[in-house]
């Protein structure tokens, strides 16, 4: 046995483990976060993506000890404590990008690390960065219509960086620290 650490949807977890478990059964049965799904078992089909360290990573690839010390998000961890969805959740319900819902959870996982990456992405760039889960009810299209929706919602909640704490608009220079700031 081994003695792993993680921190799962933010909360930790010790625990003695079998060296040979991988990821997603230890999630599933030892932690209950069941909303992690066994695919194919062979990193073919992405059904099982999580996110460690804020990475995409298809756990049945990832044995539970090689995530002792890391934070691991899964599907569960990603809406808000107050129940709101997160955009790409909220995003695939209204795109009807869920279909028979099995591929769900790690294509919004895998979705929601290519928008970290890249926030706004065309469709090729939804599409390839998808590439590694499977969806077996041809669903595609709405996927990559909520992925590109989702990403739209986020850009607008996240404000784009100021380029420079003494820009001006002219006219309307600062006269306190405050207003700078704002």
């Amino acid at each position: 046995m081994s003695r792993i650490s993680m921190t799962v949807d933010g909360v930790r977890y010790d625990d003695d483990v079998d060296p040979r478990t991988l990821l997603v059964h230890h999630l599933r049965e030892r932690l209950g976060k069941v909303g992690t799904v066994v695919g194919c078992d062979t990193t073919n089909c992405g059904a099982c993506t999580v996110l460690m360290d804020g990475q995409g990573v298809k756990s049945c690839t990832v044995l539970a000890p090689q995530a002792d010390g890391h934070t691991v998000d899964t599907i569960e961890g990603l809406a808000g404590q107050d129940g709101k969805l997160h955009p790409v959740q909220q995003a695939f319900h209204e795109r009807h990008a869920l279909q028979c819902g099995y591929c769900t959870p790690g294509m919004i996982m895998a979705a929601v690390d290519l928008l970290a990456e890249n926030p706004d992405p065309t469709e090729d760039e939804v599409r390839e960065g998808l590439e590694g889960n499977l969806c077996r009810c041809t669903g595609y299209q709405n996927i990559v219509r909520a992925v590109r929706d989702a990403a739209a919602v986020m850009r607008a909640e996240v404000p784009a960086p100021r380029e420079s704490a003494s820009e001006t608009v002219e006219g309307t220079a600062p006269t306190s620290t405050e207003e700078v700031a704002r």
